[in-house]
């Protein structure tokens, strides 16, 4: 996979996350994942098409999910991700994913995402074909989110 189509992902996600939430983003070490893989309780999966093709996934804790969309809805606290809450959290990864398809846009890559999909559970395991790339992310005072991109 290349670096220049993980980029765009990464610096959508730390300016979205950094405007939501306002919090320092700082980004980890990128490692490959084998497969399966083990997931955290919320991941938000979208999928991409057009130039590039492949599917993105935000993995986050509950608490980091309950954190980001307390942020979202102006600083109310959550005790549970009810559906307001999970919607919140969906539309965060739609948002990320409309701003890494300008990104793109930009570089002339054209490609479209589908709609989020929220996954929530426990014992999670998530297994592609094609090698998955994490890239995890520290929020100051709210969490991690890793973000998973798979692409062919």
């Amino acid at each position: 996979m290349k670096v220049e189509n993980i980029n765009p992902f990464i610096q959508a996600s730390v300016s979205i996350l950094k405007a939501l939430c306002n919090v320092d983003v700082s980004l980890g070490k990128v490692y490959v994942k084998n497969h399966p893989y083990q997931a955290e309780q919320i991941n938000i999966i979208v999928g991409v098409v057009g130039d590039i093709k492949g599917q993105v996934c935000f993995e986050l804790s509950k608490d980091t999910a309950k954190n980001i969309a307390s942020a979202m809805m102006g600083g109310m606290m959550i005790a549970e991700l009810d559906e307001i809450s999970k919607s919140a959290i969906s539309e965060m990864g739609n948002m990320i994913m409309g701003n890494a398809c300008s990104v793109f846009g930009d570089k002339s890559v054209h490609i479209d995402i589908t709609p989020p999909y929220l996954m929530t559970g426990e014992n999670i395991e998530i297994s592609n074909k094609l090698p998955t790339v994490a890239i995890p992310l520290t929020l100051e005072a709210s969490g991690t989110m890793t973000i998973n991109v798979t692409m062919g």
